[in-house]
């Protein structure tokens, strides 16, 4: 349904924030995530961000970490 494409969420209360990015796009998406956390009218802030940029960051490091170890 979203080939090519990568979802990062989180559940915070009642709220749910879904975020779609393409590879490639990790520094949009974390401009993105900053930018929610500095809306007062959101109940997301920034260890909100700093969690689904962790998340995204792992999960980099996971496929490098494959990319590695597939190499001959």
């Amino acid at each position: 349904m979203h080939a090519g494409r990568r979802c990062l969420s989180l559940v915070k209360g009642r709220q749910r924030y879904v975020f779609w990015y393409r590879p490639g796009q990790e520094s949009a998406l974390l401009a993105s995530l900053l930018e929610h956390a500095e809306r007062p009218d959101l109940d997301f802030d920034f260890f909100d961000a700093a969690v689904l940029s962790y998340q995204m960051g792992r999960w980099i490091g996971n496929a490098l970490e494959g990319r590695v170890a597939a190499s001959p």
